[in-house]
């Protein structure tokens, strides 16, 4: 190695294949998925803004779901689009550990606002006479707030575990991105206690979260079955079902991926870490708001504003 590549140490991403045939084919689906991913996102994002209607908590958290489903989206996909165009695989150390931070960041308040959004169904549904006090726009502040706070800090412990070593093998990261378990088996030191404080981390935010979702639907369901109505409780059946759907892709994927030991991982984790990071965010938009009478309402008025405009 050169000199000054002791102080920058460039990586190279293998990417998801090396099958020639397949790079054209994976461009075109990835493109259109990312294309999909920021129309539906973004599109719900601003149709939240534009209509007084949908200024309700549960919409405020989905605007926030969409904003960090743009954003991890963008910190993997664009760099993973020209890796398989140019096929030019390199990414700096800078570039390598900033993209693995934000995906973090992000990553995790993800976790948190899907809590978020559960404890709001729940009190919606459970506690629908406290709902005004207990879920106030103060109160979403705060769960948003929170969501952000424990993601940065999180972020920052994965990423100082994750680059905190030397690297002096061959700097070949077998994934499509910068992600911790590639990157630290690179490392020539000592990763163990690195990669317990990393595990304990995931396993507390992904958990910690993954049980108040279970919770707070667990209960929506046993006040839905409570109900007389067929047509209310099938709808919320369905509402329920969509959600849950939505959160197995995500947490399925993150969980097979930051829940197992280092020796365990294999070829399996391109195509685990394809869910989280590319299918999960396209799907959000579609499961959470396209169904919904109020979105459809507000779209058709948005629909209508701009044809008399026109």
């Amino acid at each position: 190695a050169m000199g000054g590549n002791h102080t920058q140490p460039k990586f190279i991403l293998l990417g998801i294949t090396d099958t020639p045939w397949a790079q054209a084919p994976l461009f075109g689906l990835f493109l259109l998925i990312y294309v999909v991913t920021l129309a539906g996102n973004i599109g719900l994002m601003v149709l939240v803004w534009v209509a007084p209607s949908l200024h309700t908590p549960m919409y405020f958290f989905l605007t926030h779901l969409s904003l960090a489903d743009v954003c991890y989206s963008t910190v993997i996909s664009p760099k993973m689009l020209t890796d398989l165009l140019f096929g030019n695989k390199t990414i700096s150390w800078a570039g390598c550990m900033t993209q693995f931070h934000l995906f973090a960041l992000f990553a995790t308040a993800e976790c948190h606002l899907l809590a978020a959004m559960a404890y709001d169904r729940h009190v919606a549904v459970c506690h629908p006479l406290s709902y005004v006090t207990a879920v106030s726009p103060r109160a979403c502040w705060h769960l948003v707030a929170w969501s952000y706070l424990v993601a940065s800090l999180s972020a920052l412990i994965y990423t100082a575990c994750t680059f905190g070593g030397s690297f002096c093998r061959p700097r070949r990261v077998d994934h499509f991105f910068c992600d911790a378990g590639p990157v630290l088996r690179l490392s020539c030191s000592d990763t163990h206690g690195r990669e317990v404080a990393i595990f304990a981390l995931a396993a507390a935010n992904g958990l910690g979260t993954a049980v108040v979702i279970l919770l707070s639907y667990g209960r929506v369901l046993h006040a839905v079955l409570a109900v007389r109505s067929a047509p209310s409780r099938a709808r919320a059946f369905r509402t329920c079902a969509s959600h849950l759907v939505s959160v197995s892709v995500f947490y399925g994927s993150l969980f097979f991926m930051y829940l197992q030991p280092a020796s365990r991982h294999g070829s399996r984790d391109k195509v685990a870490s394809v869910f989280y990071t590319v299918v999960s965010p396209v799907l959000n938009p579609f499961i959470y708001s396209l169904r919904n009478k109020e979105v459809k309402a507000a779209l058709g008025k948005c629909r209508r504003r701009i044809l008399n405009l026109c």
